[in-house]
């Protein structure tokens, strides 16, 4: 016997593919470029407004020895005193210029040759930065010119120095700035790191980690993510994976709840339809009895029996798209009506009222065995309906069934004066195994009939009722092409 769909080993799903970098990894990754390059953007403005400041300094000094040296006499200053100025300052030559004429208020031997000349009263951003990499980087023992304000009744100051000094103190706040930097930063770096990675990272971690374990089992109802209660989107993205996970695992419940009853009715399917087929013939022996009761009720039964054969047939059709094209001719819809009622078994004494009301000769244009199994599926649910609120009264539970053509199209209208059904199920009326809401029920009735009657190219909806359920069917006449092509096929 072949191995149904059921009992075939799941299909082993392909591994994940692994990231080479996290995100973690990539958030680290991240942190450490922004921070160092804020640090860049910080420190190297620090580092040239120090050497900005050091040669203002040395500059305020000059222009107050200028002030003393300039206002001794001539040669008056001993040249020892004039080396501790010059000492202090820490320059070699201290020049003012007034009007046309430098003069030289200080210089140590010989003056020496400037290598680097800077003037202070025009400097940039972008020079001071300049500058001061290239101070870092310059020689020992490199002679620095610098031209900045003059004391009052001057044109500008100068001072010839040495920039060995400047670069040893540069260096020395560059490291000290760097280290301070640093801890800041890594200090910084780190809670920066760690609130992200609390706010975002492990939650998406935790959202892959239950993604990955519903894949491996979806209808493990355990495996879905209960939602943390966010408010922000990442508790959206929660909440919508859990509606996904639950609405993918109901999915594949009812799946495997439709594959296993395939199964079973496909087990009992062959040995039914011989019982069936044995009943049909003790049918015909009965049909040749002269009892007048036998001769009325033996070709309804031969009829019954013949539509139990061919749904057991069918049994398998619903759920893989095998229901057979309607086979449509004209239906007298009161006859068809009353082998609905037989089928019920509405008779006298039932409780149940069953009330008709059609144009006279209505003709439908439809497949009779499927318009029966339709109207059968919608009657029959009434009647359960109808009958959970026992005992009952014919006058009050009642079947009510009217039809109508309006043009080429016939309306039937099924209703009941039943409880009516739940705003809960109104949803999913038409859904496998869902809108069944009794008890051993398998809420494949509505679905089949909603299949048939999309078949016949139609419509049937849940319409709203002062009094229980009712529902309307819209069976549009087939086109005049459709009604050839049969004949044809048959000829």
């Amino acid at each position: 016997m072949r191995a149904s769909k059921a009992d075939q080993p799941a299909t082993t799903l392909p591994p994940l593919r692994r990231r080479r970098f996290s995100l973690s990894a990539k958030l680290l990754l991240l942190t450490v470029v922004v921070v160092a390059a804020v640090e860049t953007a910080v420190l190297v403005p620090t580092i040239a407004n120090f050497r900005i400041a050091w040669l203002s300094d040395r500059l305020a000094a000059a222009r107050t020895a200028a002030l003393v040296l300039d206002a001794a006499p001539q040669d008056s200053i001993p040249m020892d005193l004039t080396r501790q100025l010059l000492a202090s300052v820490g320059a070699k030559v201290i020049v003012v210029k007034r009007e046309d004429t430098r003069r030289l208020l200080a210089m140590s031997d010989m003056p020496p040759q400037a290598d680097v000349h800077l003037d202070m009263r025009d400097l940039t951003l972008v020079g001071a930065v300049c500058g001061a990499l290239d101070t870092l980087t310059a020689a020992d023992g490199r002679i620095l010119r610098v031209v900045g304000d003059p004391p009052s009744g001057a044109d500008f100051i100068e001072i010839v120095l040495s920039e060995t000094p400047l670069k040893r103190a540069l260096l020395r706040f560059t490291v000290t700035t760097l280290l301070v930097s640093l801890l800041v930063a890594g200090v910084a770096g780190a809670l920066v790191y760690f609130s992200l990675n609390a706010l975002f990272v492990r939650p998406m971690r935790r959202l892959t980690e239950r993604m990955s374990a519903f894949r491996e089992n979806p209808e493990d109802a355990s495996r879905i993510i209960v939602p943390s209660g966010r408010s922000d989107e990442i508790g959206t993205a929660e909440e919508t994976l859990e509606e996904l996970q639950r609405a993918l695992s109901q999915t594949l419940s009812q799946k495997s709840h439709l594959a296993a009853l395939g199964l079973a009715v496909s087990k009992i399917n062959h040995d039914l339809r011989n019982l069936l087929a044995s009943a049909q013939l003790l049918s015909d022996r009965l049909a040749s009895l002269p009892d007048p009761t036998v001769q009325r009720f033996a070709p309804k039964l031969l009829a019954a029996l013949d539509r139990a054969i061919t749904y057991c047939e069918q049994t398998l059709s619903y759920g893989r798209a095998m229901e057979p094209l309607p086979d449509r001719r004209e239906v007298d819809l009161a006859r068809l009506l009353d082998e609905v009622r037989e089928t019920l078994g509405l008779g006298g004494g039932t409780g149940i009222g069953w009330v008709v009301s059609l144009e006279p000769g209505l003709k439908v244009d439809a497949d009779p065995d499927q318009l029966f199994r339709v109207i059968l599926n919608i009657a029959r649910n009434a009647v359960q309906a109808l009958e959970a609120r026992a005992p009952l009264d014919p006058e009050r539970d009642q079947i009510r069934i009217k039809a109508k053509r309006l043009g080429t199209t016939v309306q039937i209208e099924v209703a009941d004066t039943g409880p009516g059904i739940p705003p809960e199920r109104r949803a999913h009326l038409f859904e496998a195994f869902v809108s069944s809401a009794r008890r051993g029920g398998t809420g494949l009735g509505l679905p089949i009939a909603d299949e048939l009657v999309r078949a016949h190219g139609g419509e049937i909806r849940l319409i709203d009722s002062a009094v229980g359920t009712a529902f309307q069917i819209l069976l549009p006449d087939q086109a005049a092409e459709g009604r050839q092509r049969p004949e044809r096929l048959r000829a």
